[in-house]
């Protein structure tokens, strides 16, 4: 159980933080900026449900995957040392991949076949999505360069989530544009 009574620390004054198997790290390290970076998909991903007026199955579906970020966040946060710990960490498992691929078969049932590149926007809440689809693609270009980083690990399982959460969202947009009905659609050269 997580217990927050006191918001700062001066801990961090130096530039640094601490993981959650307590090394400290600067505040720059890739393996802080990934979780930064799932954070603020996080936060972006709550901004999107604000403007999901009519839609209460997808926002189930958003505020579970806001709860999955933060697993994702606390994978991320306690690297894989290979040290016993006396807690055991949380990791992101396949069953929380498996339902976004649900999810997304899901919606994406419902869509008009796509004829071009989607330019985001439409509604208020499609272009919140799309803004957030293009922080968790950040987030997973972080990641993925953490996981490529000498002496660090990263599970091919949260490499998956975040990947298939970008989908995800881009799917969820277009959804919430009346089933891709109102989608606006990039036309090559149109401003030659």
């Amino acid at each position: 159980m997580v217990k927050l009574n006191k918001i700062y620390t001066r801990t961090g004054d130096n530039g640094t933080t601490g993981l959650v198997a307590g090394p400290r790290r600067k505040k720059h390290d890739l393996r802080v900026e990934s979780y930064g970076e799932v954070d603020e998909a996080n936060s972006c991903v709550g901004l999107a449900r604000q403007h999901l007026d009519g839609h209460p199955s997808l926002d189930r579906m958003l505020l579970r995957i806001q709860n999955d970020l933060f697993d994702l966040g606390a994978d991320l946060a306690a690297p894989e040392t290979g040290e016993k710990l006396a807690y055991e960490p949380l990791r992101i498992v396949q069953a929380q991949v498996d339902r976004l691929e649900r999810e997304i078969d899901q919606l994406n049932a419902d869509l008009e076949p796509l004829r071009s590149f989607v330019l985001p926007g439409g509604t208020p809440a499609a272009a919140a999505l799309h803004l957030a689809r293009t922080v968790a693609r950040r987030a997973e270009r972080r990641i993925v360069a953490l996981q490529d980083s000498e002496g660090e690990t990263v599970s091919a399982t949260a490499v998956a989530y975040i990947n298939r959460l970008s989908d995800f969202l881009f799917v969820a947009a277009r959804w919430v544009n009346d089933k891709g009905r109102t989608d606006i659609l990039w036309v090559p050269g149109q401003n030659r």
